[in-house]
Parts: structure tokens; sequence; C-alpha cells
């Protein structure tokens, strides 16, 4: 999702200024994050926020960070770390520190005398930090306690790299009844500030710093707390104290035999109700930490269609939210038209500038179908008439902007041929400045219709169509059905290359095919517009060596002219990519093939830290006893990537739920070979609730109800 990665400035090859800094790689910091709603917070080891590094550490809120130093120090020098963690439910992180050897004033205090426990919490607008001091030494001693605290209130871009004519001012730091606020007065008129408090309150104070003089006796314990509160504008002040995690209760989810793949799984669920963020039309899943932390349209739906199977709420808040967002008028700068699904919503200063243009960014060529074929998917899963009638004018404006807008020339392709000055030059999920080009490597030239997009519009016209026999339309129901089986001939005798195997990556803007061995092809399974005599070959095409890694299938086969694996988009392995071909898998009922790639998943999964699904890696050969290879500016967590493994599962388990008619089907169920059993446990079903569990016998898979709560009924298909 590189989704500012090339100027339309007509050379192909030119970076955009919105592109991330790749000066030095992340996953080489040992950063922690938290989130909490708008907010994040990305720390070291050690928890301190200082400069250095990668570079993106801070504490960040609606687009800006609001602390760029907040580190702790002993008698002016840093702690020794002993350990470090966010706890697996993505709510706490926790550092273990104790004192180096220290000398003052004739005392000396060695090392490991001190053990320090640092808990960070975040809450929607404060980041709240709990220091834990304990002495084991054997005698009394002081120290000093700093902690230096500092902003630049950088908008998100300039960390990532964007340069910037101007800024606004930082005001003097203010001192007052013991706290420090730092202040900053945006271009865009709004004041941004951030208020540190202590508890109890610092010794001195000064601009730069809070210092705490400390005296323990053997044995003795204390405890500091301070609070970070951001504020934009005349917002409200967060409210004071330690922020505790609200319990989850009757939260559907999957339990796993297999004690490592279940963590997988624990760690995928708590990524993604970190992800989660609430919104005025519901909660909406932002897309990654740090540099996607933000509604993105086409992310949120793909991850909404990962998790409906199991838990329907995510789709509701994304297309309530996409709705509400939905382009009205056509607006080149932000790539917008009528009817047009949103690309991504920014908040920030340079946003509000127009200094870029994703304060609200239509440049995503596919948010569109996917956003009908998402309204679709959610209510055969839900049955909910109500809803389905709510949104059906955003449906009805989707279906007119594709047949419009989408396709100016009338050939029945969507393509895609930007507007914007400072957009995206390609606006498919591959939207890197090379990820588009013709079999010699040479670069496309628009109005540019890729292969996946058309499958995205097949699916949204048969999904519209149920919707509108659903909604009392019949008449539109069969014009759309029609419509649909008009481009599945026509996106097959354009789009299929006999002698690749596979279907071509694009049409150019003269309608030249990109002969090019791709994952996209894929997402023409999972759309449902690939025909039966297509399939074997598709499949082997995606499963040989030069497209599958050993843990993933690549985005760009090994030998094409663009080829490398360490490339953004031309050859790296996505989660989310792989999860939507498994379930191309699944609709085809190629379960094994589908539990194939679950399993290469699975061991990434144990190779990564925090068994924490990356937004991709490195695309080089899985060898014997070796780790995946991992991209340097990879998200982490990142939402579509933490639910690809619910997409997996449902393609290996072939189940479907029924709302309507409270039913939920399994169609020839398959269990990885790594999994005996699996409990699915709070699966809402219209009013109902069903537990589940799932045993492996011998090459079938018993289903046995282990609780019911109202009306439900469970269809095994063999």
């Amino acid at each position: 999702m590189n989704e500012h990665d090339a100027l339309r400035d007509g050379t192909e090859e030119a970076e955009s200024p919105f592109s991330i800094r790749a000066a030095s790689s992340r996953i080489d910091s040992g950063s922690r994050i938290l989130k909490a709603d708008e907010t994040f917070v990305v720390l070291d080891r050690f928890g301190d926020i200082a400069p250095g590094g990668t570079g993106e550490l801070g504490l960040y809120h609606g687009g800006t960070r609001f602390l760029s130093r907040f580190a702790l120090r002993l008698d002016g020098g840093r702690p020794f770390l002993l350990s470090s963690e966010v706890r697996e439910d993505d709510a706490v992180f926790v550092a273990n520190l104790t004192n180096p050897d220290l000398s003052r004033n004739g005392e000396s205090l060695s090392r490991g005398s001190l053990h320090l426990v640092r808990e960070c919490r975040l809450g929607p607008s404060a980041l709240e930090v709990r220091l834990l001091l304990r002495s084991y030494a054997a005698h009394p001693f002081r120290l000093r306690l700093t902690l230096e605290v500092g902003s630049d209130f950088a908008d998100i871009f300039e960390v990532r790299g964007t340069s910037r004519p101007a800024r606004g001012r930082l005001m003097p730091a203010r001192l007052r009844d013991g706290s420090l606020q730092l202040a900053y007065g945006g271009l865009d008129g709004i004041a941004r500030r951030v208020r540190v408090d202590a508890t109890p309150e610092a010794t001195r104070l000064s601009a730069g710093e809070l210092a705490f003089d400390v005296a323990l006796s053997p044995g003795e314990e204390r405890t500091l707390s301070w609070q970070a509160v951001c504020r934009v504008g005349k917002s409200p002040p967060a409210a004071r104290g330690f922020a505790r995690s609200e319990p989850l209760r009757d939260v559907p989810r999957v339990r796993a035999s297999s004690e490592r793949f279940d963590a997988w799984l624990r760690r995928s669920a708590a990524d993604l109700r970190m992800m989660m963020t609430r919104t005025a039309w519901g909660t909406y899943p932002f897309a990654g930490v740090p540099w996607f932390s933000a509604p993105f349209g086409r992310d949120g739906i793909l991850t909404a269609l990962e998790l409906l199977w199991l838990d329907p709420a995510p789709a509701r808040g994304v297309l309530r939210f996409l709705a509400a967002h939905q382009a009205r008028v056509a607006d080149p700068f932000r790539d917008a038209e009528p009817g047009k699904v949103l690309h991504e919503a920014r908040r920030g200063e340079m946003a509000n500038l127009g200094e870029v243009p994703f304060g609200r960014y239509y440049g995503s060529v596919d948010a569109t179908p996917l956003f009908v074929i998402l309204a679709g998917a959610h209510f055969e899963r839900t049955g909910d008439l109500a809803f389905a009638r709510e949104i059906w004018p955003n449906v009805e404006s989707a279906l007119e902007w594709m047949d419009r807008w989408g396709d100016p020339d009338g050939d029945g392709f969507v393509e895609y041929s930007g507007h914007s000055v400072r957009g995206l030059v390609h606006q498919g999920w591959k939207d890197s400045h090379d990820a588009v080009f013709h079999a010699d490597g040479s670069p496309v030239e628009g109005p540019v219709a890729l292969c996946e997009v058309q499958g995205y519009v097949f699916g949204a016209k048969r999904a519209a169509a149920r919707l509108a026999a659903a909604l009392g339309h019949p008449h539109l129901c069969r014009r759309l059905e029609a419509e649909a089986e008009k481009l599945r001939e026509a996106f097959d005798a354009r789009f299929w290359d006999e002698e690749l195997g596979t279907y071509v990556l694009a049409l150019d803007g003269q309608k030249g095919p990109c002969r090019v061995r791709t994952s996209n092809a894929g997402h023409a399974l999972y759309a449902g517009i690939v025909p039966a005599e297509r399939v074997g070959p598709l499949l082997r095409t995606l499963l040989e060596g030069d497209s599958l890694s050993g843990w993933g299938i690549r985005t760009v086969a090994a030998g094409e002219a663009r080829y490398n694996p360490m490339s953004y988009h031309n050859g790296s392995v996505w989660p989310h990519d792989n999860a939507v071909i498994a379930a191309g898998f699944g609709r085809y009922g190629l379960r094994q093939e589908a539990a194939r790639l679950l399993h290469g998943f699975f061991d990434l999964s144990r190779a990564v830290e925090l068994a924490r699904m990356p937004e991709l890696i490195c695309g080089f050969e899985r060898r014997p006893g070796e780790g995946p290879t991992l991209y340097p500016l990879a998200c982490a967590p990142q939402a579509w990537a933490a639910g690809a493994v619910y997409l997996m599962l449902q393609a290996s388990l072939g189940i479907t739920v029924h709302g309507q008619e409270r039913r939920v089907v399994f169609e020839r169920p398959v269990l990885p070979p790594i999994l005996e059993s699996l409990a699915i446990e709070d699966l809402r079903v219209g009013t109902s609730v069903v537990d589940l569990r799932l045993t492996r016998a011998g090459s079938a898979v018993d289903i046995e109800v282990t609780r019911r709560r109202g009306r439900v009924d469970i269809e095994t298909i063999r």
C-alpha cells in the first residue's frame, strides 16, 4: 500500500515527495507499538522516544507527532534493559530496567541494585506511564531521575521524509502547576498542544525536562507516573488516571489445538482490536502503524471481508463510513468522481492545507467495486435487510461510477487514468510507480484496465443483483446478472494468455496486454469470474516455483522483467494477497491448496516477532533452516495482514454463514496438517449464538455443536 510512490509528472521512475524515507530499516529498530483510536505511539525497547534510529519514534495523534522525545535517565545516563514486551492483548508495554554502576557525591550504587518496571498504556489522546522502583541495595541511596521531553509537532508526512516549504511556529514551553506544556501554531490556523503531568510533582521542572530526586532505603518501593495529553484546537482534555483496558465479552473467536497456531490467532485478534478505531459511523480498521494509521477504503473493505464469516460488525462500520465519505462531485486534485469510494482520509496540517491531496483522496480504482462486494456479502452473512436498504443508494452510486466514470470509453472494462497532478499514477492495490509494466519491463501508458479489477466489477454486479432482488428490484437484478456474464466472456477473451497459463496483468491504453505473471490473477479466482476450464492452468501457474516462494505466492513471478524480491510490489509476498488467493481457491473447492497457503503463513508466524504478520516480506526462496527475509519498511501491525489468517481458515474449512436462513454450511472442510482440532466460539448468526468444535477424523473433519443459543442449523457437505 505504498500509496504515495510516484508523481504524475510523466516520468515513470520519478518518486514522489510523499514516498516513505528509507534511510534505515524499521525491522532492526526493535520498536514497540501501542494504538488507541486515532492515537498511537512508537517506542524503542526501553520505552523511550528519542531522536535517531529509524526516525519514526514518537507519540502521534490526528496525523501529527506530539512527542519526539520522552526519555528516561538515571543520573544523566540510560538504564540497562533487562527485557521488554507488549503484552499479548496489545494494551500494555512493559520494560524491565536496572541501573548501571552509579557514583554520586561519594555514594556508589553498583549495577543491578535498582529494579525499574516501566508500564505504558495509551488512551484515545493520552500516553500514560507508570514507573515502579524497588531497591535491592544493601544501603540507602539517592539518585536523580529525569524525564526528557520534547516535540517537533511534525506532520506524519514530514516524519516519512516529505519536505515542506514552510512550517508553523513552535511556541515557548509553558511551566504551570507542576505541568509542562509544549505547543505549536500550525499554518492551518490550528493550535496543537501536549501537556505532561507528573505524580508526584517533579522536584525541578524546565522547558525540556522533569527531574525527580529519589531516595530509597533497602527493600523500599516508589511509584512515579506521567501522563502526556494531546489536544488539537479546542478539543477537550483527556481525563486523568491510569488507563484500564476494557474487558471484551462475547467476542467471536477461534481457538486452535496447536499452541503455536493459537498464538498466531491470539496475536491477530489483538492486533485487529488495536487497529479498530471509533468513528461517528462505527468502528473502522485503520490500515497500519506507523505510516498508514488512517482509514483506507481498500484496506478497510478487505479487512472486513477477511473477518466477515466470523464477525460482521467491522463490515457494518466500514460500509457506513465509506458511504458517508463517498465522492459527490468531480474533483481532479483528489481524483474524485461522483459515486467513487474513498482511497484514504488523513488528518493533519499538511492535509488540511492541501500540501498533500490525501485529506480525502479517491485514487483507488478498486475500492468502489469492492464496496459493493462487501455490501452484498454483509447482507448474505447477516440477512439485515434494513441495513441493506440504508446503503442501497450508495451501492447504486457506485454502480453508476463503474459504468460511467470507471469505463469512459465504454468497452466494458473499468480502468484508471488519474487526474491529480499530485496523486497516484497506479491505482490498484499495487500502487507503486513501477507496479504495472509490460513483459519487457517497459512502463505502461494508461488508461490501465487491471486484471483483478475486472473480477471485482464482475463480483460487484453479481452482489448488487442479489441485493436488488432482495430489495424488490427484479428488472435491475436481471440486468446486472446479464452485465456480469457479458463481462465474464469479454474478460476471458481479452485477458487470458494461453502461453503464460494465466491472465495478463493489465491492458494498456491501446488495449495491449501486459504479459506478466502476477498474483493479480488469483484475485480473479476470488471474484468468481474464472471459467472452470481455466482453473487448472491458473492454479499451476500460481503454485509453481517461480510464483511460490515457499512462504507464499509472490506479487510478481521470478524471471519477469521487473522481478525483485526486495521490492514493494514486484516480487514480495503479502499475507492479505495470499489470503485473497486462498479464498479464490476455496471458491472453486480447492481446499487442500488453500490449506497449503495457510500452512506456509503459519510457518511465517512462528518466525516473526510476536507471531505478528507484517505487511509484507521479501520474496526470496525459502531455504531449509532459514527464516523469512523481512521487508525493511513494512508496517506491523497491519490490519489486513492480521486478518489474513481468518480468510485462509474460511477457505480451508469451506464455511459460509447465511444469516437470513440462520444456517452455517461447511463444504468439504479441510484442517491443515498442523491442526487436530479447532474451536469456533460465540459465532453469531442473526440473534442466535453457537460454539463449534472441528476435529480431524482421518481425511475428513467432524463438526460438533458444543453450545447453541437460539435456532441455527449446521450443515456439512462431504
